[in-house]
């Protein structure tokens, strides 16, 4: 099994620069890996102490985010250092002033993972939710490198989990401890003999915590809602978009408002978008304290500002749910609405918790969806009431940075 894996490692390392001539995305991913040890070189020297975090992509360092920044507070004479996998989250973050230096997390090649351990010379690795890559987590563990896995989740259908997969879960026991979501991956865990377990939630939970403390004031939006029962629609695609549409056009009373922030905010969607409604429609980019009263619907083309929107609606449909997952539905229920959601959710333990506690509804129809939004918009008391428990889970399941803080100094202490 060791070898077939590093056989693909070692042809994918061939055909990435072949891919980057098609993709740029690709081209992203090899250009960025070229620079890696460079940018560590120009800043790590053998005389620093350095802590460094993993993240597959932007989600995860949003969840590791608040760790780092305690890290930063704790540990000022030490370099932080940040690695991506994707260019998603690198390109996002690359000069995100917390790290001392952000990179590429390198291909994993034995060679490679030798020479990234020798330059970072890391006191403490952390690695965020996933990203289990064998010959690192090798290395890591041969080395004695202190290793935490934070907001981890595991499930049975793992690679881990299956007979005969003895190489992988070996590659487990480079985790000094583990920081797990929920109950389940504790007892995944515990199956196969690994007890150095901790249930410490989700840090996303600290990040959305800590957004909301520094929410912008948005003066056009508060002029665009003016008090109205107002629907805030996050990171939505094309389907979730369909459904919110017909109710707008055939179902919407005039009291009614409805904001949309699509994930694809290029012009050509956008102007597809605001044709395809019969309300007055307005993007945000073109709004005035004029215009802006007298729309209906308020189209968000413009990126960073979902997280402070929400905090002027009363209801949450949140995108994804008829795709590939979800987008974050902890942001609206920090905020205190009822969150509506398409139905692809499993794999969301926030969704799970807030669907059983009524705080959240699943949408897999038109019908569901008119039903849902006119029960909201016309019981306005209920629409408190579900969103109060929404935000009480937020603050029940804060914490999780401060767990993971505490084992550093008490027990690793680098």
């Amino acid at each position: 099994m060791q070898f077939l894996y590093n056989l693909v490692i070692q042809i994918a390392r061939l055909f990435i620069p072949i891919f980057g001539l098609f993709s740029s995305k690709m081209h992203l991913f090899y250009k960025g890996r070229k620079e890696t040890f460079f940018r560590i070189d120009s800043v790590i020297s053998k005389e620093d102490q350095t802590i460094w975090m993993h993240c597959a992509s932007l989600g995860e360092f949003e969840q590791g985010r608040p760790v780092l920044e305690k890290l930063r507070l704790e540990y000022p004479n030490h370099k932080l250092v940040l690695s991506f996998f994707s260019p998603s989250g690198y390109e996002v973050r690359k000069d995100y002033k917390v790290a001392d230096v952000v990179v590429y997390l390198p291909l994993d090649t034995r060679s490679n993972v030798k020479k990234f351990l020798k330059k970072v010379q890391p006191s403490l690795a952390i690695f965020i939710k996933y990203e289990f890559w064998p010959n690192l987590l090798a290395e890591l563990h041969k080395q004695k490198i202190p290793t935490l896995l934070v907001s981890g989740i595991f499930r049975e259908n793992q690679v881990f989990f299956k007979k005969n997969k003895k190489w992988f879960r070996e590659s487990l026991k480079a985790f000094t401890h583990f920081f797990v979501q929920n109950k389940d991956s504790v007892k995944l865990l515990n199956s196969i003999g690994y007890n150095n377990v901790s249930l410490s939630g989700d840090t996303r939970f600290d990040r959305v915590y800590s957004l909301i403390q520094h929410k912008k004031e948005l003066e056009l939006v508060a002029l665009f809602t003016q008090n109205n029962p107002t629907l805030v629609a996050g990171s939505t695609w094309g389907k979730d978009e369909t459904i919110l549409i017909n109710y707008i056009n055939t179902k919407a009373s005039d009291s009614e408002r409805f904001i949309i922030a699509p994930h694809n905010i290029k012009p050509a969607e956008i102007e597809k978008l605001t044709q395809n409604i019969t309300k007055k429609t307005l993007r945000y980019s073109k709004a005035t304290p004029k215009n802006i009263q007298q729309a209906r619907v308020l189209i968000i083309d413009s990126i960073g500002l979902l997280t402070s929107v929400y905090s002027y609606g009363n209801i949450a449909y949140v995108g994804g749910g008829f795709g590939a997952g979800i987008h974050n539905i902890l942001e609206p229920a920090t905020y205190g609405m009822p969150i509506l959601i398409g139905p692809n959710y499993q794999k969301f333990q926030e969704a799970l918790d807030l669907i059983e506690k009524m705080a959240c509804f699943e949408i897999q129809t038109q019908e569901n969806l008119n039903e849902k939004l006119q029960e909201f918009f016309t019981n306005k008391e209920k629409a408190t009431t579900v969103g109060k428990i929404a935000k009480q889970y937020i603050l029940d399941n804060i914490g999780a940075a401060d767990k993971v803080l505490e084992y550093v100094k008490e027990q690793i202490n680098p």
